[in-house]
């Protein structure tokens, strides 16, 4: 049995553990764009960091002490930094695994039709549940990145995004799921039903994919064109 204290560290440490073991794998190197990764990752972390303290303190989620080290940062446990350093490690190795053996761009034709999709129903479902914060938050922001994708940026890549997001749901659930009580006697998550939509996938929230959603766009962006700025330099 698992002592109550170490679930949320072990959440982390799971995640974290094939990428970072497969990292120096010859055939897709994922640890040869390092800086890249830690751009993306500092960057996204900090912004979805900043939130998360302010939605902490609006009590619109918050984390059972009873599976926590007990070190916090602020009003965050230091399992909760280690999320925003594990979680887009893992998923951005899935979308190099994915970008390297799945050699055809399988959603590329349909990629705009996906955001555009996504958008209108970001754009509706955030402003028919507002003022409850998370929904509105959560769902503003991920049109945000959809509106920048969709109507000037359009990334070549967001095929192959979105290709990486889906297979990136699959790990997600299950490890939201035990954050979010599906394998425990309580969450170690909690979220305030008042402020979301009151849907919920088993024991996760239906906004959580979109809020996965935002910030790994966030997070490739970032380190797309970190990737591109260092493939630039190191020509030169």
């Amino acid at each position: 049995m698992i002592s109550d204290q170490y679930h949320y560290i072990l959440i982390n440490l799971l995640t974290i553990a094939y990428p970072l073991a497969q990292s120096y794998e010859p055939r897709i190197r994922f640890l040869s764009n390092w800086r890249a990764i830690f751009t993306a990752t500092a960057i996204a972390g900090g912004v979805f960091l900043a939130w998360d303290e302010l939605f902490t303190a609006l009590e619109v989620w918050g984390f059972n002490e009873r599976y926590l080290l007990g070190i916090y940062i602020g009003r965050l446990p230091i399992e909760e930094f280690n999320f925003f350093l594990t979680v887009p490690f893992a998923c951005l190795f899935i979308y190099e695994v994915l970008n390297h053996f799945v050699k055809k761009d399988l959603l590329g034709k349909y990629h705009q039709s996906i955001t555009f999709f996504l958008l209108l129903c970001t754009l509706f479902l955030g402003t028919y549940f507002s003022p409850k914060l998370y929904t509105t938050v959560n769902f503003y922001f991920a049109a945000i990145l959809l509106s920048l994708q969709f109507f000037f940026f359009k990334f070549p890549w967001m095929g192959r995004f979105y290709l990486g997001f889906f297979v990136s749901l699959i790990p997600f659930i299950i490890m939201n799921g035990w954050l979010t009580g599906m394998f425990t006697e309580e969450p170690i998550v909690w979220y305030n039903d008042m402020q979301n939509m009151g849907l919920r996938l088993g024991t996760i929230p239906a906004e959580d994919l979109i809020y996965l959603l935002g910030y790994l766009l966030l997070v490739t962006i970032i380190y797309e064109s970190a990737k591109r700025r260092n493939l630039r330099s190191d020509l030169d």
